[in-house]
């Protein structure tokens, strides 16, 4: 079955927030499927770069929403994604009904509903929360996968967007329920690179060779697509270039915990990952990729 049932829908008129590592393969699969694109980001020189591809360049948010049908946003975090929605002369400023707002930022699930209900009371225009998963090799192929909070008819809407995107998009609530999927995503991601880690140092201190280990255990019950990913870059000692940061996790860490206390959940290992990966960002690798969490392991 078609994950995205091909449906006629009126030409959106796209305004996309944040061109980091995730935003700019976005953009680019966006435009590359023949949609119009107007880019807005903090740093205007990343504006450029997308121009190249077809991408128009908005001078501020103003003019950004103003020009837009649908905006979609993916920022660093919980006080990003409140930047350039509720800051001066931001998104809410010059929102309207009949717009909407997708947020594929990766942020807290509380913190969305609030703000989604601000910007509806505010301004008209209405939230759903699509965090993704596949970083950075999946938002270049297109392979992404969307957990979206919001509406049943505002998903439908976002369907034929996200078809050059990602290979599916789950509704799994209502707003903010997509970010709380997210969470229990990178919980199992961020943990799982951690033990990993371990591994790969356990064969290395017993004498076996541990860049063999993915491949051996490929197809096994341990496989995974950290696995395949993580476990050569760790084996090699080869970081570059950054498809994780480490900082990243980081804040998915932390709002997995925060989140865990808020509904009384008992998560031991999330804390501890955390707090692992808290010691690691702390000796200055929190811009790193997160395969070089192997060196928590490693004599300096």
């Amino acid at each position: 079955m078609n994950a995205f049932p091909q449906q006629e829908h009126h030409m959106e008129r796209i305004g996309f927030v944040g061109l980091g590592l995730m935003g700019q393969p976005m953009v680019r699969r966006l435009l590359a499927a023949g949609h119009h694109v107007t880019v807005w980001n903090r740093s205007p020189e990343k504006c450029q770069a997308m121009a190249v591809h077809g991408a128009h360049i908005a001078a501020s948010l103003a003019e950004l929403t103003q020009n837009s049908t649908l905006l979609m946003s993916c920022v660093s975090d919980t006080q990003a994604v409140e930047a350039v929605v509720f800051g001066a002369d931001g998104i809410a400023a010059h929102g309207r009904p009949g717009q909407l707002l997708v947020d594929f930022s990766s942020i807290e699930s509380s913190a969305t509903r609030e703000m989604a209900a601000r910007l509806e009371t505010q301004c008209g225009m209405r939230w759903v929360d699509a965090p993704v998963s596949g970083g950075v090799r999946g938002a270049e192929s297109g392979q992404l996968v969307i957990m979206a909070g919001g509406l049943e008819d505002d998903i439908v809407r976002l369907r034929p967007l996200a078809s050059a995107l990602a290979q599916r998009l789950t509704r799994m609530g209502e707003v903010g329920a997509g970010q709380v999927t997210k969470v229990c995503n990178q919980l199992i991601v961020a943990t799982n690179a951690l033990l990993i880690a371990e591994a790969v140092s356990l064969a290395e201190k017993s004498g076996v060779d541990a860049s063999l280990l993915a491949p051996a255990l490929a197809g096994g019950f341990a496989d995974s697509l950290p696995l395949q990913i993580l476990a050569p870059r760790m084996a090699d000692r080869n970081f570059e270039p950054v498809q994780w940061k480490v900082a990243t996790l980081l804040k998915d860490l932390d709002n997995a915990v925060k989140l865990a206390r808020e509904a009384g959940a008992s998560s031991p290992l999330a804390a501890l990952a955390d707090q692992l990966m808290r010691l690691h960002a702390g000796q200055g690798h929190a811009q790193a990729d997160l395969s070089t969490v192997v060196q928590l392991y490693r004599e300096p």
